[in-house]
């Protein structure tokens, strides 16, 4: 390798230290910015609200269940009762294998709705936190831009090994924005109480009603 060659890649490493050092360079707590976004807690109770809903209707299906069981139970006892008559045993056994076959069909029901339900949860769980990881970072860009930054690196990130992306930062080599982006997400968030309130304002007229 003679000289000149040598000369080159010192003055192309040399510009790309220069280059990096006037880089303006902000990390932000992703993890955090999502969590504390008004839009996410929204998220999180409709989304308990679904769950709770899905968790009742299957409480039904069991509760139904439970009966059938109990009603089995009882068809069986009969059956076996000597005091009994043949007929009475008899239509006792066609009672109880009817009874046994909407079992069967009820627990593949049940099956079926489980399997239904969680992969709907799943799936609009997954939905609301790209859609709001998205909005998230619509705003992070619109302020690095805003602020002049080159690069904005989440220090919460991994990679695929799950190691973290950003090891370590100098105090002083970049600026933190998560919080200056959290006020960003929620400077229009609604009022403390107003989701509630609305509600109540809207059953108040109908209690008052005397038509009703």
């Amino acid at each position: 390798m003679n000289r000149r060659t040598l000369a080159a890649i010192a003055l192309a490493v040399s510009t790309a230290f220069s280059s990096a050092a006037d880089l303006k360079l902000a990390v932000i707590d992703m993890k955090k910015a999502f969590e504390d976004f008004h839009k996410t807690q929204e998220a999180a109770e409709t989304y308990k609200g679904n769950y709770n809903k899905a968790a009742g209707e299957m409480r039904e299906r069991q509760d139904a269940y439970k009966k059938l069981t109990s009603d089995m139970q009882q068809l069986d006892k009969k059956a076996r009762d000597t005091i009994l008559t043949p007929d009475q045993r008899q239509k006792a056994i066609a009672e109880l294998n009817e009874k046994m076959k909407e079992a069967r069909a009820l627990e593949a029901e049940m099956q079926e709705f489980a399997e239904r339900r969680i992969g709907q949860l799943k799936q609009e769980d997954m939905k609301i936190r790209q859609t709001l990881y998205e909005e998230i970072s619509t705003v992070v860009r619109d302020h690095a831009l805003k602020s002049g930054y080159d690069m904005v690196f989440d220090k919460t990130g991994v990679s695929l090994s799950t190691v973290p992306i950003v090891i370590f930062v100098k105090e002083t080599a970049a600026t933190d924005i998560t919080s200056q982006v959290i006020v960003e997400l929620n400077k229009n968030a609604p009022a403390p109480g107003a989701a509630a309130a609305k509600p109540a304002e809207a059953a108040a007229p109908a209690a008052g009603d005397p038509k009703k």
